[in-house]
């Protein structure tokens, strides 16, 4: 700048402010106090301030005192009105100092854009001196001349930090509706599942809610439910298992009662009556037919021997009694002995012969009440059987060598007419009836068993069963039948 001339001094005077008019105050006290200032190194020595130039006007000099003290830091405002209100202006009133302010008040400082609000590291601001400071005693026309040019200069632009650019370039708003339609696209998702989820419920809503509260509720009938429901499972398997257990285990076949084996008791009972040393040893007595069973009897029924009459007759009595014992099980028959058939035939026929064997009184039935009628048949050294069969109306002949023997049946068809005609009164038509072999009879494949064979014909007939035997039986059947006699009982 250039030097101040007298114009440039006049135009200061002109453009001064006019000062009021105050009344002459005394001095104002000095502070209690002094303030420190925060810069101690630009405090200069001396605060007394220097007489103005000559050639400056002393409301330039105050102005000028002003600026310096604002500019350079120094002690505090209070110090500053002590020193000035000190300095002699004897051509011109002096405003009062301002009051002591209660706390110092520091000069102005840039805010620093904290937490992304500006840049990390602040800028150093350049500290400009406040006008109303009065200037160090220092201070030179160089510093003058900075300190006005200071207060034209223009505010440096303050710089902006990358972290500044970057948050500015983020696209908040566009977040903010990102998220608003991700939320609404949620929503429509959710909604669109519930709809999805809805079903027409044919039970009640609240009938469904009831039922499962109850069950929820009742511990006794969930414990009765599983209960039930294991029940079930288990009768399932066993059904599962009594359809495969057959498959798997062999079924024990039930025997036949005529083919029941003998226990080894029995056996030792029949060993004994068939090898004992007395042949006239009696063994055992039935009193109805009065006849004595001995080992001699006994011997017909060893293995090879013909069976004799006392054996054969007293076996048809133990039948009749099975069949008095348990007649339900048993058909209703009537068993001639070994003599009949020889009385009846003698002569050709002679029904007067055998006409009281079958009284009423004696029977305690009629024939013509049997289902079955069984007549043995002995020609000379062979056993054969012939059956008035009542139920079906017809004559049998059963002959273990398969011989047929018509004549036989013929006599015993009259005799049938004879005998329902002399008891009852009635009239039977019996020659009309069917005069038959048996087809499929078991056959004798020896010399000596025919006898056996009659009475296990009878046996069999007599249980209304099918002739199921054979030849391979014949040794038990012996056994059996001295068993049944000597227990005087028929199985």
């Amino acid at each position: 700048m250039g030097a101040l001339t007298d114009s440039r001094k006049r135009l200061s005077a002109d453009h001064r402010l006019p000062l009021p008019s105050f009344p002459p105050l005394s001095p104002a006290p000095p502070s209690k106090r002094p303030k420190l200032s925060p810069f101690p190194s630009l405090v200069p020595a001396s605060t007394t301030q220097p007489p103005p130039p000559p050639h400056i006007p002393a409301a330039a000099a105050a102005s000028t005192s002003t600026a310096t003290a604002a500019a350079a830091p120094g002690p505090s405002s209070s110090s500053t009105a002590t020193a000035a209100a000190s300095s002699p202006l004897p051509h011109r009133r002096r405003l009062p100092p301002p009051p002591p302010l209660r706390r110092p008040i520091h000069g102005p400082q840039r805010v620093l854009r904290a937490f992304g609000l500006g840049p990390a590291r602040p800028h150093a601001a350049p500290s400009w001196p406040s006008p109303s400071s009065p200037p160090p005693r220092s201070l030179g026309l160089e510093q003058y001349v900075e300190l006005v040019n200071s207060f034209s200069r223009p505010a440096p632009p303050t710089p902006v930090s990358t972290t500044d650019v970057a948050r500015e370039a983020e696209p908040a708003p566009l977040e903010v509706v990102a998220v608003e339609e991700d939320g609404e696209e949620r929503k429509d998702e959710e909604e669109d599942e519930v709809l999805g989820s809805v079903v027409v419920r044919k039970v009640p809503l609240y009938r469904e809610l009831y039922e499962a509260s109850r069950r929820k509720r009742d511990a006794r009938l969930k414990t009765l439910e599983f209960e039930v429901r294991l029940a079930e499972e288990g009768r399932l398997g066993l059904e599962g298992l009594a359809e495969v257990l057959p498959l798997i285990t062999p079924t024990k076949e039930e025997v036949p009662e005529p083919f029941v084996p003998l226990t080894d008791d029995d056996e030792d009972i029949v060993r004994h009556a068939l090898h004992g040393k007395s042949r006239r040893e009696r063994l055992a007595m039935h009193e109805a037919s009065n006849i004595v069973v001995t080992r001699e009897i006994l011997q017909c029924l060893n293995d090879k021997d013909w069976l004799n009459d006392e054996v054969i007759n007293l076996y048809l009595d133990l039948l009749k009694e099975r069949e008095l014992r348990e007649p339900t099980k048993f058909l209703k028959c009537h068993f001639f002995n070994t003599f009949f058939y020889k009385k009846l035939s003698s002569g050709g026929y002679d029904y007067k012969a055998v006409r009281r064997w079958t009284t009423k009184r004696k029977l305690g039935y009629s024939l013509i009440e049997c289902d079955k009628i069984f007549v043995p048949i002995h020609k000379e050294v062979h056993w054969c059987l012939a059956v008035i069969n009542i139920r079906d109306k017809k004559f049998q002949y059963l002959d273990s060598l398969g011989g047929m023997d018509m004549k036989a049946l013929r006599t015993l068809a009259r005799y049938l007419v004879d005998e329902v005609k002399d008891k009852s009164g009635q009239q039977v038509d019996a020659f009309s009836w069917k005069h038959e072999g048996v087809k499929n009879l078991p056959l004798q494949e020896n010399g000596w068993d025919c006898g056996m064979f009659m009475l296990k014909y009878i046996d069999f007939y007599s249980r209304d069963m099918d002739l199921i035997f054979g030849q391979k039986h014949m040794r038990y059947f012996r056994r059996r039948t001295a068993k049944e006699i000597l227990n005087l009982r028929a199985d």
